[in-house]
């Protein structure tokens, strides 16, 4: 079993759509609610965890995510600092 102590889930609403991600695992799901939203995000991880251990491929997709193993633990080795919601405009 892998643990995430740390994730980051945000929460977005979309008409009627709430949007679940996961930015450090780069993971998108939605639901009629932000629990529904939630819970099918942690599905979705669950899923394609299991999809990249059968593939060999889980281990150098968290290293790339800037994960490290430690035991059953998965540890960040980055931190959010800030957000903000800002204008940019384009030719």
């Amino acid at each position: 079993m892998i643990n995430i102590p740390n994730l980051t889930i945000e929460i977005w609403k979309n008409k009627s759509w709430y949007i679940a991600k996961a930015p450090e695992l780069d993971f998108v799901s939605q639901g009629h609610t932000p629990d529904a939203a939630k819970e099918n995000l942690l599905e979705v991880i669950k899923i394609q965890f299991e999809e990249m251990e059968e593939i060999g491929t889980l281990n150098e997709y968290l290293s790339e995510c800037g994960f490290e193993i430690k035991g059953n633990d998965l540890i960040s080795q980055m931190d959010i600092i800030g957000s903000g919601k800002y204008a940019i405009s384009f030719k």
